[in-house]
């Protein structure tokens, strides 16, 4: 199995500020907007470095998606800024019409989003947020598991035409993808082959995939990971020929299982391929105040509960 390394744990948003930046300097159509966070964003050096297209709409997130619409008819590439359950759940009207039914150039990148915003609670851990933005038509769905995939993920998505959402978190998390890997929205990543069984993973969950085939290849399971970095459109091929291969599948990812990552790999499988496949994923429910770790020990998504579902769906093939 490929061994991947921490090179120096980062926090997702910090990659999506460092895109920006860049983005800033590469590309004068690019605009930010932010809903009053623009340090939780990381923003910084956006604004200080082109004050002239950055616009601090304040805390009115709905007018934040309107304003955006509107510059797109310019030719402008406007970035969207603010806590995942606020980029969606709370401006949800305004991106289905007046951006992805409208085929707006609107990137809404979303930060702090799952249980690992920690300890400010259920009200702000959105666990829905994938589901509400890939039933949208035409809408590409992006969630990135680390500093260097987060800042090539933006950087890709300013040269991608058509609305989209980039999913990021706000912990601290081990930094392991090559900083000078490609991104290509669509396609995934194969982190390391097998013949066992397939762990499908997304977000902060693929870290922890990569963990637990260290611990299953010692048991003498041989797991073959793969990142899922766009849910949307997502990697049918990809997906259809590893679990072609090893006869079962786990998806993992910090979300509701309704409505994410898993349901739309079990809706593959079962019009190309049914297979036993075995979810990762909050059950659902809410979720509440804690640190992320212990959060994510007590909703089951760790290395562990991969550890645990992979053992549970091999007797099932």
């Amino acid at each position: 199995m490929k061994k991947y390394t921490n090179t120096g744990s980062k926090d997702t948003r910090s990659g999506f500020g460092a895109g920006m930046t860049e983005l800033g300097q590469k590309n004068e159509n690019v605009v930010a907007l932010c809903a009053d966070l623009i340090g939780s964003l990381k923003f910084d050096d956006f604004k200080k470095n082109h004050p002239e297209r950055f616009f601090q709409i304040g805390i009115a997130e709905a007018n934040m998606i309107g304003i955006a619409a509107g510059l797109t008819i310019g030719g402008k590439i406007p970035f969207t800024g603010t806590f995942a359950n606020f980029s969606t759940g709370r401006v949800y009207d305004q991106i289905r019409q007046s951006v992805a039914y409208s085929d707006k150039n609107v990137k809404i990148c979303a930060s702090h989003a799952g249980l690992t915003l920690g300890e400010d609670g259920a009200t702000h851990q959105i666990l829905e947020d994938i589901g509400l933005m890939k039933m949208l038509p035409g809408m590409t769905v992006i969630n990135t598991c680390d500093y260097n995939q987060t800042k090539a993920a933006t950087l890709a998505l300013a040269d991608h035409h058509g609305p989209a959402y980039l999913r990021f978190g706000r912990p601290v998390v081990p930094n392991f993808t090559p900083a000078d890997e490609p991104f290509v929205i669509g396609k995934a990543i194969l982190l390391s082959e097998g013949t066992d069984v397939t762990i499908i993973a997304t977000g902060h969950l693929v870290w922890e995939a990569l963990l637990a085939a260290e611990t299953l290849e010692a048991k003498g399971i041989a797991a073959e990971v793969i990142n899922i970095h766009t849910i949307k459109p997502l990697d049918d091929a990809a997906i259809l020929k590893s679990v072609a291969k090893t006869g079962c599948v786990v998806t993992a990812e910090e979300h509701n299982f309704l409505g994410g990552l898993g349901e739309s790999v079990a809706r593959v499988l079962a019009l190309n391929n049914p297979k036993p496949q075995e979810f990762v994923a909050v059950n659902d429910s809410f979720g509440e105040s804690g640190t992320p770790e212990k959060l994510m020990e007590k909703y089951k998504l760790n290395n562990q509960a991969i550890v645990e579902a992979v053992e549970r769906v091999i007797k099932r093939k």
